[in-house]
């Protein structure tokens, strides 16, 4: 039993993978909760996507996707905050659209260098498994980003969470906190679509935070089960990944879903008995 735990990670490639996919946890632990609290979790799938252009410009440039994603990933959230508000239309709104526009334009380059499709692929997808100790240093470097912008914004982000108005009341100055958890976000996926792909590394973003706000009140507290949820959903995505001989990222995007089901259906149950009790 042991062995067929221990046994898959002995390869090298499997401790990146492995490696990676908890630093991944961890980053979208610090920035997910506060992206559920926030309501954001509709511009964080649209970023994941919205990347896109970024990326086949950057990778037909010779440069790095990562940073093409960032670029792509931030100008989309900020023209989204601009365009909501005009006041024209809510921030749902604007956000669809830019999604859209975003990812026909990305569509468009990629089908102007049939060369790229490949790239396209791990970009939608993933290669967890081919990550080098490179990528691990960025996604640890990204993470220390995270972890230190967190902690110095923690009571800005909280009071925004809890009323805009009232942050700007206590000199919070909640348009730049508003910025800057844009810029987090726009960290956290840019870093993580290298190793999970852009539709998963949403996934990792939003599940294992969102079974930690089933369980906890506090945001510390919800960070940390969140990692924790994160990080069984990377170990257990690689061990089915190996076992089952099935697609590494997308294994551990649906282990993560999987975790946040059986907590809400445990939530429920819980509630359903202490109805009945009562």
């Amino acid at each position: 039993m042991i062995d067929l735990l221990l046994a898959p990670f002995e390869p090298t490639f499997m401790t990146r993978a492995l490696v990676g996919g908890l630093l991944v946890a961890a980053i979208s632990a610090l920035v997910g909760v506060w992206i559920i609290v926030r309501g954001l979790t509709f511009l964080g799938e649209a970023m994941s996507h919205g990347m896109l252009p970024g990326v086949a410009i950057a990778s037909l440039l010779g440069g790095n996707p990562m940073i093409g994603a960032g670029v792509a990933g931030l100008a989309m959230a900020l023209g989204a905050q601009g365009l909501r508000r005009g006041r024209f239309f809510g921030q749902d709104t604007a956000i669809g659209v830019l999604y859209v526009g975003l990812l026909a334009l990305g569509v468009i380059i990629v089908s102007r260098a049939q060369s790229f499709a490949t790239d396209l692929t791990a970009f939608l997808f993933g290669d967890v498994l081919a990550i080098q100790w490179g990528d691990v240093l960025i996604l640890a470097g990204a993470l220390v980003v995270v972890a230190i912008a967190s902690f110095l914004l923690y009571r800005p982000f909280l009071a925004l969470s809890i009323d805009a108005r009232v942050a700007q009341t206590l000199g919070m100055r909640p348009r730049l906190a508003g910025v800057a958890m844009l810029v987090l976000l726009t960290i956290t996926l840019a870093a993580s679509f290298h190793v999970v792909g852009t539709l998963l590394a949403f996934g990792m973003l939003v599940a294992p935070s969102a079974a930690a706000m089933l369980l906890a009140k506090r945001i510390p507290v919800a960070m940390l089960l969140a990692w924790l949820f994160g990080s069984v959903a990377a170990v257990g995505g690689l061990l089915l990944s190996w076992h089952a001989s099935t697609a590494a990222g997308a294994s551990i995007a649906v282990v993560a879903v999987a975790l946040f089901l059986l907590v809400a259906l445990g939530r429920g149950i819980r509630s359903l008995s202490l109805e009945r009790t009562r």
